[in-house]
């Protein structure tokens, strides 16, 4: 949760966990499930992660990390408005483990989704180079 001056602000969905980039094992806030309080709804997401930024700090981790559907690329580079706020990084899919259980398909599927990285305790210069990220 971000707060103001008029209170809470912002809420992003913030879980702290590992995941594989490449064959680097990397410690981010993986985020989602974002909303912003009326009176901020239009400022866009740039505004939403400079409330929340401070937040993000506190769970000391180097990155912020989300995917979005590659149908939103033009959106969501748009809606990140300022350099060095985030980064967008194409050309990496992403393996996750399938919410349900199947026994006539794989318990992964395997994505291409834009990822959006945002640097919280160390630059993007050190997020490491890899072709798919495992989130497993």
């Amino acid at each position: 949760i971000g707060y103001d001056a008029r209170g809470v602000a912002a809420h992003v969905g913030a879980l702290r966990r590992f995941i594989k980039v490449g064959a680097v094992d990397l410690l981010v806030a993986e985020l989602g499930l974002y909303a912003v309080r009326p009176d901020l709804e239009g400022l866009g997401i740039p505004q939403l992660m400079r409330v929340m930024y401070p937040v993000l700090q506190e769970l000391d981790v180097p990155f912020g990390f989300g995917t979005v559907r590659l149908a939103l690329r033009q959106h969501i580079a748009r809606l990140l408005g300022r350099p060095g706020l985030a980064t967008i990084v194409s050309g990496v899919r992403v393996r996750s483990t399938l919410r349900e259980v199947h026994l006539d398909r794989p318990p992964t599927r395997i994505e291409d989704v834009l990822i959006v990285v945002l640097p919280i305790g160390r630059s993007m210069s050190d997020w490491p180079t890899g072709t798919i990220i495992d989130r497993n």
